[in-house]
This record gives structure tokens, C-alpha cells and sequence, in this order.
């Protein structure tokens, strides 16, 4: 079903933009954590300190737009902080 009304048609408009632009927010965050573990794993543990601010900075801004929950971005930096400092 399609949209009848003009404030209707206007807010799947909104939210089609919203969910490409958080699904593209979302990809971000897993290919960097993703890169972080991969580095990890291959000791380069200098290039993933680089990182860790670029990880954090994403986190938090996803964090305050709503994006991820405060704990889940909390949960996630915690854990990949302790990866680098394992090692």
C-alpha cells in the first residue's frame, strides 16, 4: 500500500532517507570494529590504537542520535579496549 495523504507520502519520504542513512551509520560501525580485530589478530597493535579514537567518536555519535543504545556503544568500546590492552 502506498501513501495517500500529503503528510503521510512526506513522512515515508523522511523515513526511507533515516533508514538509509542509519543502515549506512550501522555498516560503519561493524567494518571498523571489524578492522580493529582484524589488525588485532595480525599484532599490529599500533594501527589499532590509531584507530581506537576514530571507534569511539562513532560509537557516541550513534549513541546520542539514538541509533545504538548508551550501554550497547559502552558494552562495544569496553570490549575492544580490552582487546588492545590484552596484548
Amino acid at each position: 500500500m502506498s501513501p495517500i495523504t500529503k503528510s503521510a507520502k512526506k513522512a515515508l519520504r523522511q523515513s526511507l532517507k533515516r533508514r538509509s542513512r542509519n543502515l549506512q551509520k550501522k555498516k560503519k560501525i561493524k567494518d571498523l570494529l571489524k578492522e580493529v580485530r582484524n589488525l588485532i589478530s595480525q599484532k599490529k597493535i599500533e594501527e589499532a590504537k590509531k584507530l581506537l579514537p576514530q571507534v569511539y567518536k562513532l560509537l557516541d555519535k550513534t549513541a546520542k542520535a539514538g541509533l545504538i543504545k548508551k550501554n550497547t556503544a559502552s558494552r562495544k568500546k569496553s570490549r575492544i579496549t580490552k582487546l588492545i590492552s590484552a596484548i
